[in-house]
């Protein structure tokens, strides 16, 4: 299913009886925050999406939580469940050899690749300027302060756009935006994000800046496309537009030369200046702590259209689970093919959601040689945003990666510290508080595989415990009558 806007998932999110309307007064200063984050930890259906209709000084209603549960992450991709996207992905990634036994797979695949591009379209006169504010002013916009410590009210969920004036490419990413006053943003791009790569291409270039877009309130396939590690060069609408099977609806901006998700709530317009710093943050992060201040560019808005009544999106990190875990998921199951394409003895990955994406990941493999788990620990740190993961643990095939009380088990008893370990140094997210030095460090793979004698196991390995399978099927026979369900 692809939703037209947001407005058309809130009312999905509604009818299913996932979203909550909160007509109580409370503050866009820590109160929605504080709610929300109850609400994430929750476990069971009171986890619901917070449409805050009353936010005291406002009079936009602010949605939050929408993306924060794996009920509600399938429902923004249309699918029943997450695996369903990495199912057709890996269906597109068949390419069969042309012969006389395959030519009906061929036949069927390559209409089936060519249905999964929807480029961008074009329209004029969009839902997201049926409103033209002469006088921008972001005070009107009810920005949430989340956290005590915070630097000051920040926008969380936004889809900022960015050309590279060398190519011409656009890049939609989304990066934090603290705000100052009525009129200037912080911008916040880490050093590895596309965004930044823009801005420092404008810089060298001798430009005095960059022209930049913000899109608040999407579609929420465009949402998530923001948050997607793509490679440098696939746009991420088109990226949108194979998940939701239809193109995605873009418009040309008033005052620079970017284009936006037409039905966008509100939308922002401006420029980077390339010599202006500001001091960022601190900012309480998905990592659970608060990332430190440090200087960013400025986003100066020159130009604010909306909807009528817009809907203010945003969301809220801290200490996992909240929403951006959900996100994190997502991609971890839609970007499983491709790994598997890059690496075949990939069986299954997990990125526990106490891992906060970058810290951790759990990996199953089809072991075929000595070393194998350095392999594909060396692969993972070569590769993209991967290069980022602090530790990678290596399990064998038949280990369920999701059971993390199996890993645990598995980890626990099958290293040898002096053997098993492989220390390296490299890149580290830049929210890492942990390493000595910002932004590298020391990372860690585990290898919990079975270790083999040609990898200097001169002992034998035990065999696992495991009842034999007649005795299995003997007691499944007799099992109601023990009255023990």
């Amino acid at each position: 299913m692809a939703y037209k806007d947001l407005r058309e998932f809130i009312e999905e999110l509604e009818r299913r009886g996932l979203l909550k309307r909160i007509k109580t007064p409370v503050s866009a200063e820590l109160e929605i925050t504080e709610i929300t984050d109850r609400v994430s930890k929750f476990k069971d259906e009171r986890n619901v999406a917070l449409l805050f209709e009353n936010v005291k000084g406002y009079d936009m209603p602010v949605l939050m939580n929408m993306f924060g549960s794996y009920e509600r992450m399938s429902l923004a991709l249309g699918v029943e469940k997450l695996d369903d996207v990495a199912d057709e992905i890996s269906e597109i990634l068949k390419i069969p050899y042309i012969s006389l036994q395959n030519k009906i797979n061929l036949v069927n695949l390559i209409p089936m690749a060519r249905k999964a591009i929807n480029f961008p379209k074009y329209i004029k006169n969009p839902p997201c300027r049926e409103v033209i504010e002469e006088n921008p002013n972001l005070d009107k916009i009810p920005i949430l302060k989340c956290w005590p410590l915070d630097g000051g009210p920040f926008i969380t969920l936004p889809l900022v756009v960015t050309k590279n004036p060398r190519t011409g490419k656009r890049n939609i990413g989304m990066y934090r935006l603290q705000k100052y006053d009525s009129k200037t943003l912080g911008m916040h791009w880490h050093i590895h994000k596309n965004g930044a790569e823009n801005f420092r291409d404008a810089k060298t270039d001798g430009a005095e800046k960059i022209e930049a877009a913000v899109a608040i309130g999407t579609d929420p396939v465009l949402t998530y496309a923001a948050t997607a590690p793509l490679p440098r060069d696939i746009d991420e609408m088109v990226f949108a537009g194979f998940l939701r099977h239809k193109s995605v609806e873009m418009t040309k901006c008033l005052t620079v030369d970017l284009e936006v998700p037409a039905n966008s709530e509100i939308v922002l317009e401006g420029y980077v200046s390339t010599g202006e710093l500001r001091r960022e943050g601190p900012f309480g992060d998905h990592t659970g702590y608060y990332s430190l201040a440090d200087d960013y560019p400025v986003f100066h808005v020159t130009c604010i259209t909306h909807r009528k009544n817009p809907i203010y999106a945003a969301t809220v990190v801290g200490k996992p689970p909240m929403e951006d875990c959900y996100l994190a998921k997502a991609t971890e199951r839609i970007f499983l093919p491709l790994l598997k394409q890059m690496l075949p003895e990939i069986v299954d990955i997990n990125m526990p959601l106490e891992g906060v994406f970058h810290d951790c990941i759990i990996v199953s493999i089809k072991k075929s040689f000595p070393m194998h788990a350095r392999k594909v620990m060396h692969a993972f740190w070569g590769m993209g945003q991967m290069m980022n993961v602090k530790m990678i643990i290596v399990v064998d095939s038949h280990i369920n990666v999701q059971d993390l009380s199996e890993v645990a088990w598995r980890v626990f008893n099958n290293i040898d510290a002096d053997h098993d370990l492989e220390i390296v140094h490299g890149p580290l997210d830049v929210l890492d508080h942990s390493s000595p030095m910002a932004k590298w460090g020391a990372k860690l793979g585990i290898d919990a595989t079975k270790t083999w004698p040609e990898e200097g196991h001169s002992r034998e390995w035990p065999e696992e415990i495991e009842m034999s399978p007649e005795v299995k099927m003997r007691v499944n026979l007799m099992w109601k009558s023990f009255g023990l369900d």
